[in-house]
């Protein structure tokens, strides 16, 4: 007999991939933003919101999230996909250029706004202990709003971006000391306080050593054995095993599941398959990213407005002004200009994902009251869900002059991945020659291919090569070709190649299109279809062998090469005019 089925979660999941696939596109026509909208949603379907209602109303048990629990964990993974896919932009490499502002100006604001908050904590009667909890809970920024508000706007690569990437990144891991100390004071036993101080360090440091050992040893070789098998079933579930699997690893040594994907992302930053794998888990982590929004607005407590509106709307005031003044002063101090400085703070200035965490760890060991908690939760919400709004706001503040200061890409971005590259697909005996030749005249490209042997090989004699399916428009996307300045098609497959032509002209009607055809019919065909210019292999091989037949022969070489080329725009000519008739 089969077992029973827990109606309860199937329901709430079901409540959040109706909201996903129905309410956000409802929201979005009316110009919501998407971020917004999970919150909102959350809110409103949570068991703080209309959920509180379902012994009045039974019908909103099939409409509303009723256990938080049976979601959360599930949303969390949104968070964990968006750290690895960070550290996939990032690399060790770039990771050291950003140091002095990681470890700096990140380290700082920690102590000082802890310090600040701690302190108007203590002039509010807390004890020291909880005062101390509280600022550094509050001290916290959200990593997952504001990483994907800069991602969706394509600035994560600007001054503003590195600064918030940055100091969100000291945030993480201050998170490791900040849950040993409040699991000590609310053990309240001074004799272990150091021993489980030091054990806890221990474990973390083992656990990140052997993600970086295991990940370097491993992840490739994983990858090479995956991509051979060409099921893309199977690369989807070795790209989710990676991810979930280091995200574990690093939970069971007391770190964020985040803060481990973020490694493994870091370690297949210049690997063969990143561009493969961000198309792989793009979807997930765009999903799971939403249900984390959502269980963020499950957080907000209507209530709390409603028992205490002055003092929660002052704490929301406060709070952003405290961290975004903090944030202010310190960018200034470290060269950061005005406007950098201002929209940052703005930015990091509102609460973050894991004071919930915190907050509740110190509520379940007595450390901090559950109203205390309670109130705080709902602040750092409010406060969450205003930082589409703070941005806008930052925008808007600047002078034009100003805004392009903040918008510049620092100079520490990787070499090769700027605007007017070509996208070369196909790495055989064709696409070799044609980047040998664009290295040549030192013109930037990015080269693909689905041979994971080849690949392979050619990454190793460094070579800028990347396994994917250029079939797939995600990948690419994920290799830039909205911003390519031209993409050259080297492979044999005809349904390949027009699938392609077609596609990147319908999405770019202004790049430079250069496609290897079968024959003259191929090359008209994709004359027709949009190709900037078509090279068909029978004609091309017919001009070589005419060209050495009249050398051999004795003829002039300038008067042969004048004639080859005549006679090859006459060719070219007569099937352009001929697929302009066709189009027509």
């Amino acid at each position: 007999m089969a077992a029973p089925i827990d109606i309860a979660t199937y329901s709430d999941v079901l409540v959040l991939l109706g909201t996903a696939a129905v309410v956000i596109p409802l929201l979005h026509r009316l110009g919501v933003n998407t971020m917004l909208g999970y919150l909102g949603a959350g809110a409103v379907l949570g068991p703080l919101g209309l959920g509180s209602l379902i012994s009045e109303v039974p019908f909103l048990y099939w409409v509303t999230v009723v256990e938080a629990e049976n979601v959360a964990s599930i949303a969390e993974l949104g968070v964990v996909f968006l750290l690895f896919l960070i550290g996939m932009e990032l690399s060790f490499e770039r990771l050291k250029t950003m140091r002095r502002l990681l470890f700096g100006m990140g380290s700082l604001q920690i102590v000082v706004t802890t310090a600040v908050i701690g302190g108007i904590a203590m002039m509010f009667g807390n004890p020291p202990s909880v005062a101390v909890v509280l600022g550094a809970c509050l001290a916290l920024s959200s990593t997952a709003i504001v990483i994907e508000l800069l991602s969706q706007q394509g600035r994560l690569s600007t001054t503003v971006g590195r600064t918030s990437l940055s100091i969100l990144l000291a945030q993480d891991l201050a998170v490791v000391p900040l849950l040993i100390l409040v699991s000590i004071l609310g053990a309240r036993d001074s004799d272990s306080m150091l021993a489980g101080l030091l054990l806890a360090v221990v474990n973390a440091s083992i656990a990140i050593l052997l993600i970086v050992v295991v990940g370097r040893l491993l992840l490739r070789p994983l990858f090479r054995l995956v991509a051979s098998v060409g099921a893309s079933g199977i690369f989807v579930a070795a790209a989710l095993l990676v991810i979930i699997g280091t995200g574990v690893t690093a939970a069971l040594a007391g770190l964020s599941m985040a803060l481990g994907a973020f490694i493994a992302g870091l370690l297949l930053a210049k690997s063969e398959f990143r561009r493969a794998i961000e198309t792989t888990i793009g979807p997930f982590k765009g999903l799971l990213l939403g249900l984390f929004f959502f269980t963020v607005g499950m957080n907000i407590d209507f209530r709390e407005v409603v028992r205490d509106p002055f003092w929660l709307l002052a704490s929301v005031v406060g709070l952003i002004a405290i961290k975004a003044g903090i944030l202010i002063v310190l960018g200034r101090v470290f060269g950061l200009s005005r406007a950098v400085s201002v929209e940052t703070g703005l930015l990091l200035g509102p609460g973050g994902e894991f004071a919930f965490i915190v907050l509740g760890l110190a509520t379940s060991v007595g450390v901090i009251r559950g109203e205390v908690a309670s109130f705080m939760i709902a602040v750092t919400s409010l406060t969450m869900a205003l930082i589409p709004v703070l941005s806008f706001a930052a925008q808007r503040m600047r002078s034009p002059g100003r805004a392009a200061s903040a918008a510049r890409p620092v100079p520490e971005a990787q070499p090769g991945e700027t605007a007017g590259r070509a996208i070369v697909i196909g790495y055989g005996r064709v696409g070799k020659v044609v980047c040998a030749m664009l290295d040549q005249h030192g013109l930037p490209y990015l080269a693909v291919d689905t041979d994971v042997t080849a690949v392979s090989a050619s990454r190793a004699d460094g070579r800028k090569l990347f396994y994917g399916d250029a079939s797939n428009p995600d990948f690419l996307v994920s290799c830039g070709v909205m911003d390519a300045r031209a993409v050259i098609i080297t492979i044999a497959e005809r349904a390949v190649i027009d699938e392609i032509v077609a596609w990147v002209r319908s999405v770019r009607s202004d790049i430079v299109i250069i496609s290897r055809a079968r024959d003259a019919e191929h090359a008209r065909h994709l004359y027709a279809v949009g190709v900037t210019d078509a090279v068909p292999e029978t004609i091309e091989a017919s001009l070589q062998l005419s060209e050495s037949s009249l050398l051999g022969m004795g003829q002039a070489a300038a008067q042969v090469n004048d004639t080859i080329h005549a006679q090859r725009d006459a060719f070219r000519r007569e099937l352009q005019k001929a697929a302009a008739g066709v189009k027509g």
